[in-house]
C-alpha cells in the first residue's frame, strides 16, 4: 500500500498547494480520500479521472469534498461508458454539492453510499472502520486496513478520547493539525493542533504521523516540533507529491 498526497492545506488552497486530499493505492485499487478544493489537478497529473476506483469523504465541508463535482464531470462528460464511481460519505453530507449541476447530468457518474459515522464497511480491498468525531458537521474519522497494514485518518476534529482508538497502532496516522499549539476562540473543540496530535499519537502507539490541514501560512517546521514534544516517532507534513510507501 502507498499513500499519495494531493495537498495539505486547511480551509482554502494556497498558491502552491491544494487542500488536504489523499490517494491510497493497493494492488491497483485507487481510493481517493477527501477530494477538497484544488485536489483534482494534482490527481489528473497522476492518472485519468476514470482510474479512480472509489471515493471516501470524511465530511461535507467544501475543503474536503468540493473537487468531487469536477471529478464526476470529468468522468461522465469524457466517456459515458465509465462505470459509476462508488462514493462513501456521511449520509446527507454531499447533497448541496451534488445539486450544483443541471438536474440529471451527473446521475450516471456516481453511486452514493451514505453511512453513519461509527459504521464499518468495505471499500474495494479495504476494510473501513469509522468513528464519529467532534466538528461543526457530522464527521467520520476512519481506519483503512488491508493485508495487515492500516492508514488512520482523522478528517477534521476537536479533542476526543476516540482519537486514540482511530490512531491505535496505525502504520500511518494522517491527522488534522490546523494549528501549531494554541487554538483560537471559536475553533476550540472543533479543530486540532499539532501538539494535540502528538499526545494522542503517542498514547495510540502510531508508527508514523503525517500532519495535514495546516492553516495557510502555518510554519510546517513549528508544527512538526509541536507534535514531537509528546510523540517520538516519525512526523512529517503533507505536501503535494509526497508518496508514503507502507509496503513491508
Amino acid at each position: 500500500m502507498h499513500v499519495v498526497v494531493l495537498g495539505g492545506r486547511g480551509a482554502w488552497p494556497s498558491a502552491d498547494q491544494a487542500c488536504a486530499g489523499f490517494l491510497v493505492e493497493h494492488r491497483g485499487f485507487r481510493l481517493l480520500i477527501d477530494p477538497g478544493y484544488a485536489t483534482l489537478q494534482p490527481l489528473l497529473a497522476r492518472l485519468p479521472a476514470s482510474a479512480v476506483d472509489a471515493v471516501y469523504v470524511s465530511h461535507g465541508h467544501p475543503d474536503h469534498c468540493a473537487d468531487l463535482q469536477p471529478l464526476l464531470r470529468a468522468r461522465v462528460l469524457s466517456d459515458r461508458s465509465v462505470p459509476a464511481l462508488p462514493v462513501y460519505a456521511p449520509t446527507g453530507s454531499l447533497g448541496p454539492l451534488l445539486a450544483l449541476d443541471e438536474p440529471g447530468l451527473l446521475d450516471a457518474a456516481y453511486h452514493l453510499h451514505g453511512f453513519t459515522p461509527g459504521d464499518a464497511f468495505d471499500v474495494g480491498p479495504f476494510a473501513v472502520r469509522t468513528w464519529s468525531l467532534p466538528h461543526w458537521v457530522p464527521t467520520a474519522g476512519a481506519r483503512f486496513s488491508v493485508a495487515g497494514t492500516t492508514v488512520a485518518y482523522t478528517g477534521d476534529t476537536g479533542p476526543s478520547p476516540l482519537l486514540v482508538e482511530v490512531a491505535r497502532d496505525a502504520d500511518l496516522l494522517i491527522a488534522e493539525a490546523t494549528y501549531v499549539d494554541e487554538i483560537p476562540e471559536g475553533h476550540v473543540g472543533f479543530l486540532s493542533s499539532a501538539a494535540e496530535v502528538g499526545r494522542y499519537a503517542s498514547a495510540a502507539r502510531s508508527r508514523a504521523v503525517l500532519l495535514t490541514h495546516l492553516w495557510p501560512g502555518t510554519d510546517p517546521v513549528a508544527a512538526v516540533a509541536a507534535a514531537q514534544q509528546a510523540y517520538r516517532g516519525r512526523v512529517g507534513v503533507a505536501r503535494p507529491g509526497l508518496v508514503v510507501d507502507l509496503t513491508d
